[in-house]
């Protein structure tokens, strides 16, 4: 059974810590090259289509930034 998984990422509140960069098995997440207000690299989903929503970004996210949405698909 396969599964899709998309992020929700509070852009403004990532601290661009990298920690779920390492957390993620396909690559499909990095830190952007833009900043946000507080002028830190924040992160986004750069390969949707290799999302499986495992939710590793998440649990080791100190933030709590990263909500993960997941279907069978």
């Amino acid at each position: 059974m396969a599964f899709k998984g998309t992020l929700v990422i509070d852009t403004e509140h990532c601290k661009g810590c990298g920690v779920c960069i390492q957390g993620c098995p396909n690559d499909c997440i990095a830190l952007a090259k833009n900043v946000n207000k507080k002028g830190y690299n924040y992160l986004e989903l750069i390969n949707e289509e290799a999302c499986i929503g495992c939710a590793n970004c998440a649990v080791v996210c100190p933030d709590g930034i990263i909500e993960v949405y997941r279907a069978k698909v």
